[in-house]
């Protein structure tokens, strides 16, 4: 597969993962009449960004991840207060539309005045001394607040994140993660579909990869070729006894009869013997004869993937947790690395690492960790518990050093996996 069209896929894959994940905070969000101000690839500076509606969708440099911002999570509105001068504009209905905070000698079609009472959260108002005369303005619940080139879309009570049940707020969160479990199924028999379930009791052996540079490839040998013989002797399914063959004939001449397709193909190689390893080589894999799976068959068999995969991961958690060493853990640099040698070996091969790593990504979002998934979740189950819910500035406070402490994490691992690609 040509460079280019590996970093292509390579990118594509995590372009995936994150979109998927974070639409489906952001799809059941909107369904709770959240406000989503913003859905965003990555984190740091932005490199494309356009709105539709309500929401800025935005490409950004750092492909650590994504977020769907919504509504009252964090400070977002510039506070109006008292006897500030303001100016505002009314659309056809007579509401506010826009409300200026700066620049307002420059703004055009417009009321200036001071502002002597203002609430965008409830009521929906704005009172304004204009000369003198002092009078009140209805704004309308999708009104821009306006300063600078920087424009945000008010936030009423009930468009805010935190005003919503703890069972809206709890599926808006847990979507992004079921979200990543419902692409690892359908990758996971999407790659069962492309490779088949094997044949049961199989009559040949069938060629699956050739490596490059040896004997097996320099003779032309293809992926798909079935073995007929090797030197006379037929091989049937013993891909054992091809193998052994093989490994005793190391600096001699073999003759192998293949069959590709109608056509039947006599070549000669001679096997190599490689460092650390008994025997001779011609660098080929054998690859078990599959067939086509039927649909019952394809879902059973990506359930068993996830259930199977999923066992892994905690395995792997569990063994990080008893003997935690640095070098365990990979950064974006050697997820990116090994993604893309994935890649070489093939789309199937990299459709199911693909599945790995959307369930990989959902189990991970659910552990109780601040600032992930999970750890938000676990402040809406206290909640609920308690009846109401955690002050504001505590959980954001867990959320913040959370996130602070992943993003050390973040650059430790990183600094290790380049500072592992130079030192080799």
């Amino acid at each position: 597969m040509e460079m280019v069209q590996v970093v292509f896929l390579t990118v594509l894959m995590f372009f995936v993962l994150v979109t998927v994940h974070e639409w489906g905070h952001y799809y059941f969000a909107k369904r709770a009449g959240i406000l989503v101000r913003e859905f965003a690839i990555g984190f740091g500076p932005k490199l494309f960004s356009y709105k539709r509606n309500e929401t800025q969708f935005t490409l950004r440099l750092l492909p650590f991840g994504g977020y769907a911002r919504m509504a009252g999570e964090d400070p977002e509105i510039i506070e109006i207060g008292s006897g500030q001068t303001i100016a505002v504009r009314l659309g056809q209905d007579n509401k506010v539309k826009n409300i200026y905070l700066d620049a307002l000698d420059t703004r055009r079609n417009v009321i200036r005045g001071e502002a002597q009472y203002t609430d965008l959260e409830v009521e929906l108002v704005i009172r304004l001394d204009v000369d003198g005369e002092v009078t009140t303005y209805d704004v309308n619940p999708q009104a821009m607040m306006i300063r600078g080139t920087q424009q945000t879309q008010i936030a009423p009570k009930d468009r805010q994140f935190g005003s919503k049940t703890v069972g809206q707020r709890a599926l808006a969160i847990v979507a992004g993660p079921v979200m990543n479990f419902l692409l690892a199924f359908v990758l996971f028999a999407i790659h069962l579909q492309m490779v088949g379930i094997p044949v049961e009791n199989p009559t040949f052996v069938k060629i699956g990869d050739v490596s490059q540079g040896m004997p097996a490839q320099e003779a032309g040998l293809q992926k798909g070729d079935i073995v007929e013989s090797i030197n006379g002797e037929k091989i049937g399914a013993d891909y054992q006894k091809m193998i052994t063959l093989t490994s005793k004939s190391k600096g001699k001449e073999m003759k192998w009869t293949l069959l590709r397709g109608d056509e039947t193909i006599n070549v000669t190689m001679v096997p190599r013997g490689m460092e650390g390893e008994d025997g001779g080589k011609v660098g080929i894999t054998p690859e078990l004869p599959s067939r086509k799976a039927g649909i019952g068959e394809t879902v059973k068999g990506s359930g068993v993937a996830m259930v199977d995969t999923t066992k892994a991961i905690f395995l792997g958690f569990k063994q990080l947790v008893n003997k935690f060493n640095m070098d365990d853990i990979g950064g974006p640099v050697r997820t990116f690395e090994l993604t893309g040698q994935i890649a070489q070996q093939g789309i199937e091969y990299l459709t199911y690492w693909a599945a790995i790593l959307s369930l990989y990504l959902g189990i991970f979002n659910l552990l109780p960790i601040p600032a992930l998934d999970g750890s938000r979740l676990a402040f809406l189950g206290v909640e609920a518990l308690r009846g109401k819910p955690v002050d504001p500035g505590h959980e954001g406070m867990v959320h913040f050093v959370g996130f602070a402490m992943l993003f050390l994490l973040m650059i430790a691992v990183t600094y290790n996996d380049i500072l592992r690609l130079i030192t080799g």
